[in-house]
C-alpha cells in the first residue's frame, strides 16, 4: 500500500468525483478525513468504506470550505488528532451558470470564493504543517472548462483557471520543501454535475470526445492516488488533463 500511514484531506468528499478519491486513497492505506457539507453522504461513504475492508480509513468530518474559521480548524484538529497531514485534495466547487451579460454579482463572487478562495485557505493552513514534515501532496481538482474556456461558465472556468495558476505558484514556492502542487483537469464525468444536463447536450458533446463516452470518477481517482504517492515524487506544477481527449 503505497500512502500507508499517510494522512489525507479530501474536499467535497461526499459524492462524484471527491468521493470515488476518497476511496481510492483509502485504498492505497491512507487515512481519509472526508470532509463536504452534509453528513449523511458522509456518513454513508463511511458505511461502503466498511464493506470495502477499508473500515476506519475513512472519517467523515462536516466542513464549508466558504468558511474561513472552518477551513483553518479543520486542518489544525487532524494535525492535531493525527500529528501531520500529508496529502490534501481540494475538489469541492459549485456552478452558477449564466451568460456574462445576465450574470449577477453574486452568481460571479459564490463561485470564486467555493472554488478558488477556498483553496488559498486550505493550503495555507495545510502548507505550514507540510513544510515542518518536509513533505506534502496538494492536489486540486479543476476542469476542462479552466483549461480552454465555456460559455456560459465565465465565473466557473475563471475560478478552475485560478486554481491552475495558483498550483503553479505553490509547485515553485514549495518545491525544495519536497512539497508538490498537481492539478487534475476533469472533461465530461459521470457525476451529478453532468447527470442534470439534457440529452440533447450530452448527444451533442459525446461525439466530440475522442473516446465517445463520459469519463467515471474512479478514472479521475485512480490519478489522483497516483499523484498522492511516492511515484509521482517528481511530478509538481503539472496539470493533467483527464478528459477522453475532448481537449486535444
Amino acid at each position: 500500500m503505497n500512502l500507508s500511514e499517510k494522512i489525507a484531506l479530501v474536499t467535497g468528499g461526499s459524492r462524484g468525483i471527491g468521493r470515488a478519491i476518497c476511496l481510492a486513497l483509502a485504498g492505497e492505506g491512507a487515512t481519509v478525513v472526508a470532509s463536504a457539507r452534509g453528513m449523511e453522504q458522509l456518513e454513508s461513504l463511511a458505511d461502503e468504506a466498511g464493506k470495502m475492508e477499508l473500515a476506519g480509513r475513512i472519517i467523515p468530518k462536516k466542513l464549508d470550505v466558504t468558511d474561513r474559521a472552518a477551513v483553518e480548524e479543520t486542518v489544525e484538529s487532524i494535525a492535531s488528532e493525527h500529528g501531520k497531514l500529508d496529502i490534501l485534495v481540494h475538489n469541492a466547487g459549485i456552478t452558477r451558470d449564466g451568460l456574462l451579460m445576465n450574470m449577477e454579482d453574486e452568481q460571479f463572487d459564490e463561485v470564486i470564493l467555493s472554488n478558488l478562495k477556498s483553496a488559498f485557505w486550505l493550503t495555507r493552513a495545510a502548507s505550514r504543517h507540510m513544510v515542518r514534515a518536509r513533505h506534502g501532496r496538494i492536489i486540486y481538482i479543476s476542469s476542462i472548462s479552466g483549461v480552454h474556456g465555456n460559455a456560459g461558465q465565465s465565473n466557473y472556468a475563471a475560478s478552475k483557471a485560478g486554481l491552475i495558476g495558483f498550483a503553479k505558484s505553490v509547485a515553485k514556492e514549495y518545491a525544495k520543501r519536497n512539497i508538490t502542487c498537481n492539478v487534475i483537469a476533469p472533461g465530461f464525468i459521470e457525476t451529478d454535475m453532468t447527470a442534470v444536463l439534457p440529452d440533447a447536450v450530452k448527444d451533442g458533446v459525446k461525439p466530440l470526445i475522442p473516446m465517445r463516452r463520459f469519463g467515471k470518477p474512479e478514472e479521475i481517482a485512480g490519478v489522483a492516488a497516483f499523484l498522492a504517492g511516492p511515484q509521482a515524487s517528481y511530478v509538481t506544477g503539472s496539470v493533467i488533463m483527464v478528459d477522453g481527449g475532448l481537449g486535444m
